[in-house]
């Protein structure tokens, strides 16, 4: 179930990313382009990334360990999933570049 759903305007944009225990947040998924993800784990527990592509399935991408950061591609149509599978609230400072009318929301950790 979809929780929150906004949509972000074209060109750069940051967030300062809070997702609660057992959910993940869901970024993009009807996007015409590609869009990048600069994530940089500043919360004290892990975070897993996937993405699941406009034709189905979920792919494993990365896991941050807390002080970690990697730069994410992901193809048109595709959403970014950020998993919160600890006891713990986590927290991530995003930086997302390329096609930035993306959706987003929180959903229940595990949903295709």
């Amino acid at each position: 179930m979809l929780f929150v759903a906004t949509a972000c305007w074209a060109g750069d944009l940051h967030s300062d990313l809070y997702i609660e225990p057992g959910k993940q947040f869901v970024l993009g998924g009807s996007q015409p382009g590609a869009f990048r993800v600069v994530a940089r784990n500043v919360g004290s527990v892990p975070v897993e990334i996937k993405e699941r592509p406009r034709g189905g399935g979920i792919f494993g991408k990365a896991t941050l360990v807390p002080g970690q950061k990697a730069t994410l591609r992901f193809l048109p149509g595709s959403s970014a999933l950020l998993l919160n599978p600890s006891d713990q609230k986590a927290h991530l400072d995003l930086h997302v570049t390329g096609d930035t009318k993306l959706s987003m929301g929180y959903e229940l950790n595990g949903k295709q």
